[in-house]
């Protein structure tokens, strides 16, 4: 938004004029030599010609803002035309029509009053009426008004500067392109030394900064720019040693059904590696009827779902496809139904059917409902998700030969690096070692803090460090030009000059933090302050910009709000005696006595400000069914209990019964009860469901002082089996265990839970552990079966 204000002094001709430019600084003043009476000694004294000129070319393609902007207009229309010359075509806004929308209620909207109503002041000094009416005077005042018209504008608009944070690359956030320029031009760099090696090995790229120096941001960028062409697979740190392969093959599914335009990552691989094999081996009409939809990325070419004409044309591509890896490939293994699977994923166009085929992909056996209605069979029992993980990873791996080089990011691994995510830390160093093995076409990025970084170096050999690290991007402090382009990027949102919403002093101490979060942080607090009037926290000296005369104003405003609820209250009081009943005094005493304090206010409200939006992001994504698993749950589970360590000593155990399998479960040990929580995803019509659910309540009676409670996702198919519902219903009918579908409530608080000890081991939410869980405790909003669990009221078993 460029512009700048303007006064003109004169009638019916100018005879002064100043223009104050977006930066609140006074750029011109000029007086006409043209006017009667003027001193033949004032300063910039020149012919009304000379002045007009000058004028024009300072205000040249700018918004011109002045107060009543008709009497500036006809004046300058007026001078105009007495020297000749035809007045431009420029845009104008007035602050006194402005002022009459933003504060109708008030009894006059001259300069004057407005400037005195709203405290406005210039070099700290108030509108003094005899110092109105020269042109620098009323400008530089009418600036002020502009701005303060703007702050009172944008408080109906969200922050700007709140959530810095990139969650995933998955995400849109404004992004200036020159922070990390050359860092993310090595990055592409990379991914064309990977695609133009003739035997398409995979590379490792470490890209190492401290905690908020944006190395998420830079991967978002690199989703933006490339997902049109590479595929961009985000893993999130996996939680149990028993399934790192499966967690990272679960995320990738996770990552490929992203939706990029119209089709999702899958699609686009599938799409662009078919038609190339395809078009190895043209043989028939249908071969070229197939290529073409391709292509054109139009698979309704092929037919409307559910017709012959699309079952035959699908049926071709899988015969064409499995023909094409088997004469490139080995034929053993899981590759050829992996692939089957595929091509069912992509020859639906209904959206519970590629949820089914994503989920036999990820290895998860399916009703025989949900197989038949996919058309594919279900996997044994005894299948090895790790092995099968391993190969679809290769699988997909391979098929991007023909499109792009997959970009695989490593992000939020900082909790590895923890004493009790050990086991973690080094089986995660061998699946990684697989990958480079077995995944070609890849690109492979960790996202590491320095510190951790050389923990992992210290961790693992040279054998998986030199694979990982064969290039090392680290990621500086920006200078502070880049921080104020990044600042500016985000304004672009509200349409604002950086410069008119904060002053020099403001931009020093957002400036001076580090890393970018911090300054994007600071910048937010500063936003409310100057927008909302929301007082800074740990900002310098809190209120330390007010001075003496707006500090005594709001410390009078807090007085009569203050006396005006003891007044009420009073009152309320002398009702209740002289008309007993008729006010509530346990509501009155709730209303007007002091609240108990609360945990470090400032900071406690920035866990609950994160807590509700992370909270509506949860519920928001509910309905997009993820890939359930016992292990990733229990891990979530896991990492809960132990940052719960922090406040209430526990210990965490798991039981045995010999070697038949039980459930995924831990025994939380707080010292007068154990608490036994286990997860049963697994399809209900298998073996596999009941035999475990049955060793569950071989446990249950066995341990009769403990509670137990056995959870199933509530979105999963539910247990409709004669010896299913047997099995529930001997665990339901125990005295000491439960049987409990795990409701979106339940989701929600684990989820929560488990995010936000993730974010505070990552450094992305900048607050004690501690003082976060405490703040779950406390709140009853965010309360609930999980924290009774660990023995902060009931059980979980009652709860349910």
């Amino acid at each position: 938004m460029d512009f700048v204000v303007l006064d003109t002094e004169g009638k019916p001709e100018l005879s002064e004029l100043a223009i104050v430019d977006s930066q609140g600084r006074l750029i011109f003043e000029g007086f006409s030599s043209d006017y009667p009476n003027h001193n033949p000694n004032l300063p910039n004294l020149k012919s009304l010609k000379t002045l007009l000129s000058e004028f024009l070319a300072l205000v040249q393609g700018k918004k011109i803002v002045c107060h009543y902007a008709k009497h500036d207009v006809e004046i300058l229309q007026s001078s105009f035309r007495r020297v000749g010359l035809v007045f431009p075509k420029l845009e104008f806004e007035c602050t006194w029509d402005k002022a009459k929308s933003v504060w109708p209620g008030l009894e006059s909207h001259s300069l004057e009053y407005l400037s005195k109503h709203l405290n406005l002041q210039v070099k700290k000094q108030h509108f003094i009426k005899d110092m109105a009416h020269a042109a620098r005077y009323d400008a530089q005042f009418t600036y002020q008004l502009y701005r303060r018209m703007i702050m009172e504008q944008l408080k109906q608009q969200p922050n700007p500067f709140s959530g810095s944070r990139v969650d995933s690359p998955f995400q849109t956030h404004p992004d200036y392109f020159g922070t990390y320029r050359q860092e993310y031009l090595t990055l592409e760099s990379i991914l064309t030394d990977i695609k133009l090696d003739s035997n398409r090995q995979s590379k490792g790229v470490v890209v190492i900064g401290e905690p908020g120096t944006g190395k998420t941001h830079l991967m978002m960028r690199l989703a933006n720019e490339r997902l049109t062409n590479n595929r961009l697979l985000f893993i999130r740190q996996p939680n149990h040693p028993k399934a790192i392969l499966h967690h990272i093959y679960s995320r990738i599914l996770e990552s490929l059904v992203q939706s990029v335009g119209s089709a999702t990552q899958l699609d686009y691989l599938i799409i662009n590696s078919f038609s190339k094999i395809l078009s190895f081996r043209v043989t028939s009409q249908k071969d070229q009827e197939i290529i073409k939809a391709l292509k054109d990325k139009n698979l309704d070419a092929l037919g409307a779902e559910g017709t012959a004409r699309r079952r035959e044309y699908w049926q071709h591509i899988e015969k064409r496809i499995s023909e094409w890896w088997t004469s490139h490939y080995s034929s053993g293994g899981f590759a050829l139904a992996i692939l089957k699977g595929i091509v069912k994923y992509c020859s639906y166009t209904d959206l519970r059917r590629k949820d089914i085929a994503t989920r036999w992909l990820a290895a998860n056996i399916l009703s025989a409902e949900e197989a038949e209605l996919v058309g594919l069979p279900n996997w044994s029992e005894d299948l090895s998700q790790e092995a099968f993980s391993l190969e679809a990873i290769s699988v997909l791996a391979k098929l991007s030969i023909l499109d792009e080089p997959l970009i695989i990011v490593f992000d939020q691994l900082e909790g590895l690096g923890l004493s009790h995510n050990r086991e973690i830390l080094f089986n995660f160093g061998e699946a990684i070692k697989e990958i480079f093995t077995h995944v070609p076409n890849s690109l492979v990025i960790l996202n590491m803090f320095p510190d951790r970084w050389e923990q992992f170096q210290a961790s693992f050999d040279n054998s998986i460090i030199g694979r990982v690290s064969q290039y090392q991007i680290h990621l500086r402090q920006p200078d502070e030009t880049e921080l104020k382009a990044i600042l500016g990027v985000k304004l672009q949102a509200v349409n604002i000059p950086l410069e008119l919403l904060f002053t020099d002093e403001d931009l020093e101490d957002i400036l001076g933090q580090k890393p970018i979060r911090a300054v994007l942080n600071r910048a937010a607090d500063y936003y409310n302050y100057r927008v909302r009037q929301i007082p800074l926290a740990s900002v310098k000296e809190n209120l330390h910009k007010l001075d003496t005369k707006e500090q005594l104003q709001q410390q009078l405003r807090i007085v009569e709000q203050q006396q005006q609820k003891l007044t009420q209250a009073f009152l309320s009081l002398v009702q209740a005696i002289q008309e007993p009943g008729s006010v509530d005094l346990a509501n009155l005493y709730q209303q007007f006595l002091p609240e108990p304090p609360k945990l470090q206010l400032h900071t406690s409200d920035n866990i609950i400000e994160y807590l509700t939006r992370k909270k509506a992001e949860l519920e928001q994504q509910y309905t997009n069914l993820p890939i359930i698993s016992d292990y990733d749950d229990m891990g979530k589970l896991k990492t809960i209990a132990e940052a719960f360590n922090h406040i209430k000593s526990m210990r965490l155990t798991q039981y045995r019964l010999g070697k038949r399998v039980l459930p995924e479960h831990i025994v939380v040990e707080t010292g007068n009860k154990n608490y036994v929580m286990g997860f049963l995803q697994l399809d209900p019509s298998t073996t596999s469901f009941t035999s475990r659910i049955a060793n569950f309540n071989e446990l249950v009676s066995l341990h009769p002082h403990d509670r137990f409670g056995l959870f199933r996702d509530e979105r999963l198919t539910q247990v409709r089996g004669k010896a299913g519902k047997e099995r529930v219903a001997q665990l339901n009918n125990s005295s000491n265990g439960s049987f409990i579908l795990f409701s979106k409530q339940d989701r929600i608080s684990l989820d929560l839970t488990y995010q936000t000890i993730i974010d505070i081991q990552n450094r992305d939410l900048d607050v004690d552990l501690e003082l976060a869980l405490n703040v779950f405790i406390t709140y009853q909003e965010w309360h609930y079966w999980l924290f009774s669990m660990f023995g902060f009221g009931k059980t979980f078993v009652q709860v349910a």
